[in-house]
């Protein structure tokens, strides 16, 4: 069986990474191991990775701070935690860091793999219900057919990437998106050629929402964009 999900598990344990990788790869993931926060957030950036399963404590970065750092680039990625911290004002924290679940250790791997599944379905049905379609002052923008419409008229087709773009922005609508986590997530690469490569589809882009002049994608001098709209004008 082919899910076609790609998991992240950052587990310090390695019989206990080595583990969840073999059963969770029996059940149709694709699963990528990290011994450490830092290789965690180093293979989201390399890899297209659906949800994360994260151990608390672990070298380098612990798994709240590795929660932070990804809830700061993606607010959707369905993240769970692994701990053997159990006491109330711990799975509190996860939570407040942009946890989905938190699971103590020890744990029964159906149960994980019921949370999994589940944590990933909700994921999904929000992405296809909510998060794939966006009112961006006059304009409607739809992911999911890659397209932009402003005030119901003809619909203006877009590329994959400028899709990929529009979305990512939209979903951190008026926050600024640094410039080399925007490269890793969606081009896979932050090298010289790869941002020259987006500054040509923000600029596209621009062009597209000029229409509308409260719609404004902002260069932050050397750290990033973010998606903001001003107040109209008119009265």
């Amino acid at each position: 069986m082919n899910l076609g999900i790609n998991l992240l598990v950052a587990e310090d344990d390695n019989n206990m990474a080595t583990i969840l990788k073999a059963y969770l790869t029996q059940k149709g993931y694709t699963v990528f191991l990290a011994p450490d926060g830092q290789q965690a957030l180093d293979l989201y950036q390399s890899q297209h990775i659906d949800a994360c399963i994260l151990d608390v404590m672990m070298p380098v970065k612990d798994g709240f701070t590795v929660a932070k750092e990804l809830r700061h680039v993606d607010k959707n990625i369905p993240i769970l935690f692994l701990s053997a911290k159990s006491l109330e004002a711990d799975k509190l924290k996860g939570f407040e860091v942009g946890a989905d679940d938190y699971i103590t250790k020890p744990f029964s791997m159906e149960e994980l793999l019921a949370r999994i599944n589940a944590t990933i379905r909700r994921s999904f049905d929000d992405n296809k219900s909510e998060n794939n379609q966006f009112t961006i002052g006059r304009f409607k923008f739809d992911y999911n057919y890659q397209t932009l419409t402003l005030d119901g008229g003809e619909p203006q087709r877009l590329t994959s990437k400028e899709s990929e773009l529009l979305r990512l922005f939209c979903i951190n609508f008026n926050q600024l998106i640094d410039r080399s986590s925007t490269l890793q997530k969606i081009w896979k690469d932050d090298s010289y050629f790869a941002a020259r490569s987006m500054d040509v589809y923000i600029t596209k882009l621009r062009k597209y929402l000029r229409a509308d002049p409260t719609v404004q994608i902002v260069n932050v001098h050397g750290v990033g964009f973010k998606l903001t709209q001003k107040a109209s004008d008119s009265l």
